[in-house]
C-alpha cells in the first residue's frame, strides 16, 4: 500500500466573493514611519526589508511621521490636492458622457489618484513617462489641456491621434508621455531602453514606467528588469498593486506568495512597497529613486499598494467577481481624504476650501467638455475619412492616392 499523498495544484481564490462580507485580514499594515529611509547609493542587498514591509508617512490622524516624510510646503500639497480633485471630477464626467454615447470607452483611477499625481510632481518635468491606462493624472499633474484629452477620448475633429487609439490611450509629446499601449507590459522594456539611451547620450533626463499587478506576470516585465539592472539603466519601474486585473485578483500574478517589490531582490535591484494611498508617502518614494537613478545608481522597482475602487472600464461589472461594498472597506482608505485630513491638521486647509475647490474643478471640466464637444463626439462630426492616409508612409504609394482619389477626400 503507497504512503505517498496524491499531488494537487493550488488555485489562488479571492478572500470574498459576492454577497460575502469584504476581507483584507490577511493584509499587515505597519505602523507609519516604521522604515527607515536608506542614502540612495545604498546597495540593494541591504534594503529588503523595503520590498516586504510598506512605506508609509501619514499615520491614522493624518500626521506626516517618519524619516520618509518629504517635509513639502504648502503650494506642493495644494498642487497636489487640486491635481488629485481634477483627475476624480474629470473621470466623474467622462464616466457619464461614456453612458450617454458621446464615446465608445472610458476606463477611471479612482483610488488610485496619488500614484500617478504624486509620482508626477516628484519626477522633473522633462523625464520621459511610459504609462499604462490609469495614469491620466500624470497629464492632469503636467498641466495638460483637458480639452486635448477629451478630444482623444470623442475621437473628433481635434484628435490628435486621428481615432487610431481607443479613447483613453492618450499621446503627449509635448508633454514626455509616451502613447499608451493597449498590449500591457511593453512600456516596461519601452522605459528601459528609453533611459538606456539618455544614458547613452549623455543627458540627464531619467524615464519612469507604470504597469499594474497582473501585467508582472507578463515576459515584457522580466525583460526589463534584466536589462535594467544589467546595465544599470536610470528608470523606475512602477506596479501599481490594485490588486485586482480585470476580473482576476492579484493572486493569479504572484500576490499571495509575496509582495510584487519583492520581485525586484533576484534582480538585484532595490524594491519599494509603498502605501499607494498615501500622497507623502508615494511622492517621497518616487523622490528618492528618482535621485538614486540621477546619481547613476541605477533603476528602482517600485509597488504602489492600493485599490481600484472603479470598475476596470466601462466595459466592466466588479460586482460580478467581488464585494459590492470592498472598495469602501479598504483598509488604506481614500487618498483625496487622507491627504484633506492632514492638510486641514497643518492649518493650512479647511472642510469649506475643499468644499470650493471641487465646485471650481466641476465648473471647470464642464467648461472643457464643452469646447471639446463642439469639435464632436463619437459619430458626431466625424474625422475626415482622408485622415486614414495620412500619417503611415513617408510617401504615400501610388495605389494609396488612387484610392484616396476614388473616395474623393
Amino acid at each position: 500500500m503507497s504512503s505517498k499523498q496524491p499531488l494537487r495544484l493550488h488555485v489562488p481564490e479571492p478572500k470574498a466573493r459576492p454577497g460575502e462580507s469584504p476581507d483584507f485580514s490577511d493584509i499587515v499594515i505597519p505602523p507609519a514611519g516604521s522604515l527607515s529611509k536608506p542614502a540612495v547609493d545604498e546597495g540593494d542587498q541591504n534594503m529588503r526589508d523595503h520590498a516586504f514591509g510598506m512605506i508609509r508617512v501619514l499615520d491614522e490622524n493624518g500626521v506626516a511621521v517618519g524619516e520618509w516624510d518629504p517635509k513639502l510646503d504648502a503650494t506642493l500639497l495644494l498642487r497636489g490636492m487640486r491635481a488629485m480633485l481634477l483627475t476624480r471630477t474629470f473621470d466623474e464626467r467622462m464616466m457619464r458622457v461614456q453612458r450617454q454615447g458621446k464615446t465608445s470607452f472610458y476606463m477611471k483611477c479612482t483610488g488610485e489618484e496619488a500614484v500617478a499625481v504624486a509620482q508626477a510632481l516628484a519626477l522633473d518635468d522633462d523625464d520621459m513617462l511610459f504609462p499604462s491606462y490609469r495614469q491620466q493624472g500624470l497629464l492632469v499633474a503636467r498641466d495638460w489641456s483637458l480639452v486635448d484629452m477629451m478630444c482623444q477620448i470623442f475621437n473628433n475633429t481635434k484628435d490628435r491621434l486621428k481615432g487610431r487609439q481607443l479613447p483613453i490611450m492618450y499621446s503627449v509629446k509635448e508633454k514626455g508621455f509616451f502613447s499608451i499601449s493597449g498590449n500591457l507590459g511593453t512600456q516596461f522594456p519601452q522605459a528601459v531602453g528609453w533611459a538606456m539611451a539618455s544614458a547613452l547620450k549623455g543627458d540627464t533626463r531619467i524615464a519612469a514606467a507604470w504597469v499594474g499587478d497582473g501585467t508582472t506576470a507578463e515576459a515584457d516585465f522580466h525583460y526589463a528588469l534584466t536589462f535594467a539592472t544589467v546595465y544599470q539603466a536610470p528608470v523606475i519601474l512602477n506596479v501599481v498593486n490594485n490588486q485586482w486585473a480585470i476580473s482576476s485578483f492579484q493572486g493569479f500574478a504572484g500576490g499571495e506568495q509575496t509582495t510584487f517589490a519583492a520581485r525586484a531582490v533576484g534582480y538585484g535591484l532595490p524594491g519599494l512597497r509603498v502605501d499607494g494611498n498615501d500622497f507623502l508617502a508615494v511622492y517621497a518614494a518616487t523622490r528618492w529613486a528618482a535621485e538614486r537613478a540621477r546619481a547613476n545608481h541605477g533603476p528602482t522597482l517600485i509597488e504602489l499598494f492600493t485599490y481600484r475602487a472603479a470598475p476596470h472600464s466601462t466595459s466592466d461589472d466588479p460586482s460580478a467577481y467581488r464585494p459590492e461594498d470592498e472598495s469602501a472597506r479598504w483598509p488604506l482608505g481614500d487618498p483625496i481624504a487622507r491627504l484633506k485630513q492632514h492638510m486641514i491638521g497643518i492649518g493650512m486647509w479647511s472642510e469649506e476650501q475643499h468644499t470650493a475647490l471641487t465646485q471650481e474643478l466641476d465648473e471647470f471640466v464642464k467648461a472643457a467638455q464643452k469646447e471639446a464637444e463642439s469639435f464632436g463626439t463619437l459619430g458626431v462630426k466625424p474625422a475626415s475619412a482622408a485622415t486614414m492616409f495620412e500619417d503611415v508612409f513617408k510617401e504615400v504609394p501610388q495605389h494609396l492616392i488612387r484610392q484616396r482619389q476614388e473616395l474623393g477626400v
